[in-house]
């Protein structure tokens, strides 16, 4: 296991310069710049002097070994539209924590209520229960973030007669609450978990759905084996494969933020610069940000195969058996 992990973790590198090279190349062929004497206005000796500063007047293959040359040490270079020009690496440190924070309290509930729901309604089956998880998992799904955004926004963001919003314990609005649990994670998380959690619910459902039908299940109830017994001896461990793989590729995405959330809240986060470093053509958090994405996209195939050793010996057994 251990040769398999250091294997996998080579082969994520060589992954990461691949896309890398190819989304440096993708970056530069689009036509003008991030200094660009149409979009920004510089006179052309302006223009001249800032691309050379920024090192944009180098060839092509000496300007992404050089940046390479960075990433390597976790350096990729100073941003060219944010304020003052920090590093990018400094900008990810600084708005990634508050980022992260609410994607894994979304994570914890998505998850965790989404598992919750699915093996309710496949124990409850063509019931009144299982009818309301699948209008809740529809409407996760079908419904965008910002609108669920927008409409908790005209409920807790407005007065309505129910008093100040500043004196609520859930602020509408970010208020920079330092706290791990503070109430400035309520709505963008709730927000944020109900496609995830729409998502869990459905596929749980159908997963355990199909293994209660199965002959073992069957067996083991005639062997006087209880239900809580089980689903937890053979329901869940069979059931976990097809979720595990359709469920964790998520994770990177919760992770690294969205768009909506952070601007309908206000939460100074990472989400953001995702869009914002592409209109702004601002090459350096562009590349910052894709290996950031890379790298997490990378881990999370690599725990989803260790996982699934853990949980089906079969498969455990056929990787030995490779090697």
């Amino acid at each position: 296991m251990t040769g398999y992990i250091i294997r996998r973790l080579i082969a994520l590198f060589f992954v990461m310069v691949a896309v890398s090279a190819l989304v440096f190349v993708l970056m530069n062929a689009v036509p003008g710049g991030p200094f660009s004497l149409g979009e920004r206005g510089y006179t052309a000796d302006a223009l001249a002097n800032l691309e050379r500063k920024y090192g944009l007047d180098k060839p092509l293959a000496t300007r992404y070994v050089n940046f390479l040359t960075g990433a390597l040490q976790l350096d990729f270079g100073n941003s060219f539209a944010v304020a003052g020009n920090p590093p990018v690496t400094q900008v990810i440190l600084q708005t990634w924590p508050v980022t992260l924070q609410v994607g894994i309290y979304t994570i914890t509930v998505s998850f965790g209520l989404g598992l919750l729901m699915g093996i309710i309604a496949a124990y409850r089956r063509n019931s009144w229960i299982d009818n309301l998880v699948t209008l809740t998992a529809t409407l996760g799904i079908t419904l965008p973030n910002f609108i669920i955004a927008t409409f908790l926004l005209l409920i807790f963001g407005f007065q309505n007669g129910w008093g100040d919003p500043r004196k609520w314990i859930i602020p509408p609005l970010w208020e920079g609450g330092p706290a791990l649990l503070s109430w400035d994670y309520f709505l963008p998380v709730i927000t944020y978990a109900l496609a995830p959690l729409a998502l869990v619910a459905r596929y749980t459902r159908s997963s355990v759905a199909d293994a209660l039908g199965a002959d073992y299940v069957r067996t083991a109830r005639a062997k006087g084996l209880s239900d809580s017994a089980i689903m937890m001896r053979h329901v869940l461990r069979n059931a976990m494969i097809p979720m595990i793989t359709v469920l964790l590729p998520q994770i990177p995405n919760l992770l690294t933020g969205s768009l909506f959330i952070e601007v309908v809240y206000g939460i100074p986060g990472l989400g953001k610069y995702f869009v914002t470093s592409i209109f702004n053509r601002d090459y350096p958090m562009i590349m910052g940000l894709v290996l950031l994405v890379a790298f997490f996209w990378g881990l999370t195939y690599l725990v989803t195969d260790i996982l699934y050793t853990l949980i089906d010996p079969r498969v455990r057994i056929a990787g030995r058996g490779s090697n």
